[in-house]
């Protein structure tokens, strides 16, 4: 854990804010000046990550919009992703330790879960609840724990509060335990303890008890806003006709393309597979010790454990896949099993082969992955974080755009403006709300309305004629925010002397 902070920390405000990152943070400013947060089915999502963001920034010192930092609110996501290399440890019972310690590993230092942890928006925080459900819903059952349940409940709260696809998880949870019920009378598996029965009424009713006091205290923001019930329930449609794609559609295949990225990618997802196949094979030892019923009752509990990941896996990858709407950010969701189903794969490799020289050519492409996956997170991660070749960098907001804050500053201390007035003409102004914050005069306006006055407007490029007479006597300069888009900041020509 502390080796996957040292290397996401570093560099952390350096990278331009992506635009779903500025609409969290002007949520997290909101909060800051007192405001209660009010869920909005339409674009946005649940006050998870606002709930963890808010305390982390309030520590460090933040009082409103305009002192906050990239660094201040990706620290969030940050701790979130070190806390899923730490839960993983917590799959020991189920998964193994060479399992569990290969895939920490994995998360810590692979280019898409370091690249997506030092990103402000969902789905760090909503992969360590999935994991964290995972581990204690396995507990609850395994041990018969009401404490376990709880958690269980807890986790699954936090992860609908994050994002509102957690029922897809849900579901694709839901198939795997059904799959090992069915495979239940295969008697060379032992599934006694795992899955003997119906969880008791009281683990089910204290899971479900924790899930809904934590839902509804978040998403009424500690009950500030009992409004928000309407709004979930607007939630469902807004979402079901979203999947659709609106601009974000991609082929079925995008997401095993993205995965293949780089040097280390295609290797990663190679072992995966072999993962895969070997936790639905014959249950073999785990070492060279002899088989008592203990270790033979373990066996099979991991051998249950591992088939669940495995079903797991392909579940919510096929769902995601077969979801026309894809962004690779979502490509975490389904990363999360990936490091485990490969830490199995490399465990089973290093049994099988006894021998010195062939463990000795397993070290060697394990040490090959490792300067791979260093390779690829560099590229990624530090290098070029907001390049267009770079596969993680969606629709991401270009460097060239940070000096339009710096461009206005300068031109208000040439005019000597104390508290300059700027006009924002866009359909789609993020993130010029965050990159504009410390502006206390800022408007925004949809294309064809009246704005009024200003010293400086930025409009997108296609100018409406009403705006475009008054700009006549205005200076354009243009400042790329995105692949193909630009904005246009107008200055007013001052006068030349005769």
């Amino acid at each position: 854990m502390l080796l996957s902070l040292a290397v996401r920390l570093p560099q952390l405000g350096v990278r331009p804010m992506h635009t779903d990152e500025s609409v969290n943070a002007y949520i997290v400013g909101e909060l800051l000046s007192g405001k209660a947060f009010h869920y909005d089915p339409r674009d946005r999502h649940g006050p998870a990550l606002a709930a963890l963001a808010l305390p982390l920034a309030e520590l460090q010192g933040a009082k409103n919009f305009s002192e906050l930092t990239e660094s201040e609110l990706r620290l969030s996501t940050v701790l979130a992703g070190a806390a899923t290399v730490f839960l993983f440890g917590a799959g020991v019972e189920m998964f193994g330790f060479a399992a569990c310690f290969i895939a920490a590993l994995l998360f810590a230092f692979a280019p898409l879960p370091v690249y997506y942890n030092r990103y402000f928006i969902h789905e760090s925080l909503f992969v360590a609840a999935t994991l964290g459900l995972i581990c204690s819903g396995w507990r609850a059952l395994e041990k018969k724990s009401l404490l376990q349940s709880a958690l269980a409940g807890l986790c699954a709260a936090l992860m609908l509060a994050c994002k509102e696809t957690a029922p897809l998880h849900y579901f694709a949870m839901a198939i795997a335990l059904f799959v090992c019920w069915i495979f239940k009378k295969q008697k060379t598996l032992s599934w006694n303890k795992l899955l003997s029965g119906f969880p008791p009424l009281k683990m089910i009713s204290a899971a479900l008890a924790v899930f809904l006091f934590v839902t509804i205290l978040l998403f009424t923001w500690f009950g500030r806003n009992w409004g928000v019930f309407a709004d979930l329930y607007h939630a469902i449609s807004n979402f079901t006709a979203r999947a659709g794609g609106e601009g974000h559609q991609k082929p079925f295949w995008y997401y095993a393309k993205l995965l293949c990225d780089g040097w280390s990618g295609g290797i990663i997802l190679a072992v995966t597979v072999l993962g895969i196949f070997y936790s639905f094979g014959k249950n073999r030892e785990c070492s060279g010790a002899p088989v008592v019923s203990n270790q033979n009752s373990k066996r099979g509990e991991r051998s249950v454990c591992r088939i669940f990941l495995a079903i797991y896996a392909i579940a919510i990858f096929v769902i995601y896949s077969a979801i026309p709407y894809k962004t690779p950010w979502l490509a975490l969701n389904f990363w999360l099993p990936i490091p485990l189903l490969v830490g199995i794969a490399i465990e089973w490799f290093w049994i099988a082969n006894q021998k010195i020289f062939r463990r000795l050519i397993v070290l060697l492409v394990l040490v090959e992955l490792m300067f791979s996956i260093a390779r690829d997170t560099r590229l990624r991660v530090f290098v070029g974080p907001a390049d267009e070749k770079n596969p993680y960098a969606y629709a991401h907001t270009l460097e060239d755009l940070l000096g339009l804050p710096k461009r206005i500053e300068e031109l208000v201390r040439q005019r000597n403006l104390s508290d300059p007035r700027i006009a924002v003409v866009a359909a789609d102004p993020w993130p010029l709300p965050w990159y504009l914050r410390k502006f206390s005069q800022v408007g925004f306006w949809q294309p064809g309305q009246e704005t009024g006055p200003a010293d400086f407007f930025i409009t997108t490029t296609d100018v409406s004629d009403k705006l475009a007479e008054r700009l006549k006597t205005f200076r354009p300069e243009f400042f790329g925010v995105r692949p193909e888009v630009l904005l246009i900041l107008w200055t007013p020509e001052t006068q030349r002397k005769p």
